[in-house]
């Protein structure tokens, strides 16, 4: 019989245009090459890479195998994940860390590529991360807020346009599958239709 498990993430993610400037405090964010060798019916393999060391500009025409070559010997993290399904902003994610030199290896050798600089931000009670996506997934900003439980009464900062906690095609694996380049002039047609739409079932959301 198999033990229980904390191996699950919960967040709240939300799509953005800008990471506004009283946000950014200047410093190098972490530049992310990862990897997706599974990335199919919301279960993912993943293998990425992180410098903290390299500030490079998201841009459409980037080139992230390019990337990785040109700056490899700044990458000095790098890690294997597992995910699961998301449901209700609970996912399954085991993560190890391992060699940089072999993930670079990895990373150039196969599966679907995403590059994205990840800003980490304070608001409220709250830490965050922004990650704004380059190559085919440029210009997607997606903000995420996560805690070690459910994500509940969460203050919500005003440059976060809608929620997309539960859209898998906003998930990194959907992104290598399909990235946003592809389906970005459907999706604000549907924000234009709809509008903006917070998540209503975890507690009490407060607008900063």
């Amino acid at each position: 019989m198999s033990e229980p498990t904390d191996d699950f993430e919960y967040e709240r993610r939300f799509f953005c245009r800008e990471l506004p400037d009283e946000y950014n405090d200047g410093d190098i964010p972490a530049l992310i090459i990862q990897s997706y060798y599974v990335h199919a019916d919301n279960y993912a393999l993943r293998v990425r890479l992180v410098s903290h060391k390299v500030s490079v500009n998201m841009t459409p025409d980037i080139d992230p195998i390019a990337v990785l070559d040109e700056h490899r010997e700044q990458f000095s993290e790098a890690f294997v994940t597992v995910k699961g399904p998301s449901v209700g902003g609970t996912r399954y994610e085991v993560e190890r860390e391992i060699d940089a030199r072999i993930a670079a290896e990895l990373i150039k050798r196969g599966g679907e590529v995403v590059i994205k600089n990840r800003y980490s931000v304070w608001i409220a009670e709250d830490g965050w991360s922004v990650d704004v996506f380059g190559g085919l997934n440029a210009p997607l900003i997606v903000a995420e807020a996560e805690r070690s439980g459910p994500v509940t009464n969460l203050t919500i900062p005003k440059f976060c346009v809608t929620e997309i906690t539960d859209q898998a095609r906003f998930n990194n694996d959907g992104l290598a599958a399909k990235p946003f380049s592809t389906w970005a002039d459907d999706f604000e047609e549907e924000l234009a239709l709809d509008g903006p739409r917070f998540q209503q079932y975890f507690g009490k959301n407060r607008m900063a």
